[in-house]
């Protein structure tokens, strides 16, 4: 992409092309979804190569693993087995507060773009849809993403009345992760029908409106030091709000809200959207540099 010299919109860009990102001075580097897609990458061929030929490096899936020995436990996951069993089991706890203080740093739902299996095919069939819908083949379908606070409560509800961690039998994240580690299973074809309803039907929709994973780290991401930093140099041009994944956390960036900032004297904000992914997809299209990834407590280091 070539973000200081043209407006790189989902439509106006290859896919291919986002991988790459051109500095003011011509040189080519990785954009911050190439690095995303890296660690995404890296992290489950760990949990691969730790079955496949006993490295003992990351062992596990995403919902309860070892990392060189210490535990880490999916937050999501935890609640499920404690509202199923009424139990607190001493590895669970110390592996979910491990994972909770990780994600206070570095980000809640950074864990959607940055850990998540199905965001890589998320993101592929992302593209796909909006070329249907470019073309006139499809229509968008867009609903209110709060509803997934509705899910979340659901499948809480479901395993302290059932005893059983029913949202384990949909998750396509779970699903994955076992897949990776441990090999084929039949649940794939669920993961396929779910990854087809997002490119015909609904644009990334089980992360949208759905996954009770990815809420439950956005509550944390409220309290998270790891921040977008918006600045005034934005001209509200909008692209950000073209490619993000989220773009109701992006409200700070209209138009409509420059003057009431100027009169206040702001000139540096934080986006603060539970929401917020931290992918970076903004960051990567701004060409005027008004969104950069800042630490909030650097500060006090």
């Amino acid at each position: 992409m070539d973000k200081y010299n043209n407006r790189e919109t989902i439509k106006n860009s290859t896919f291919l092309s986002t991988f790459f990102s051109t500095s003011k001075d011509g040189k080519k580097t990785l954009s911050i979804r190439a690095k995303r897609w890296i660690v995404v990458i890296a992290v489950h061929l760990l949990f691969f190569l730790s079955f496949h030929i006993d490295i003992q490096t990351l062992e596990g899936t995403l919902n309860g693993s070892r990392f060189l020995g210490f535990h880490l436990i999916d937050i999501f996951t935890a609640i499920e087995v404690f509202l199923a069993t009424y139990e607190v089991h001493t590895n669970v706890l110390i592996g979910t507060i491990t994972i909770a203080i990780f994600y206070i740093f570095i980000g809640g739902r950074t864990y959607c773009s940055w850990v998540c299996p199905y965001g890589i095919l998320s993101e592929i069939g992302e593209k796909w849809h909006n070329t249907l819908v470019a073309k006139k083949i499809i229509k968008e379908r867009k609903f209110d993403h709060r509803v997934r606070h509705v899910f979340l409560a659901v499948f809480l509800f479901l395993a302290l009345t059932t005893g059983y961690l029913v949202f384990e039998t949909f998750s396509v994240v779970g699903i994955l992760s076992r897949f990776i580690a441990y090999g084929w299973s039949l649940a794939l074809v669920w993961v396929l029908a779910v990854f087809l309803i997002e490119v015909f039907y609904s644009r990334r929709a089980w992360c949208t409106y759905i996954c009770p994973i990815g809420t439950t780290y956005g509550y944390i991401g409220k309290i998270s030091a790891l921040r977008v930093e918006w600045n005034d140099n934005c001209d509200h041009c909008m692209v950000c709000h073209d490619v993000c994944f989220e773009n109701q956390v992006l409200e700070l960036t209209k138009a409509k809200y420059a003057d009431e900032k100027k009169a206040k004297g702001i000139e540096r904000e934080y986006v603060t959207g539970a929401d917020c992914t931290l992918c970076g997809r903004c960051i990567d299209v701004c060409h005027v540099d008004a969104l950069n990834f800042d630490f909030r407590l650097k500060s006090l280091v």
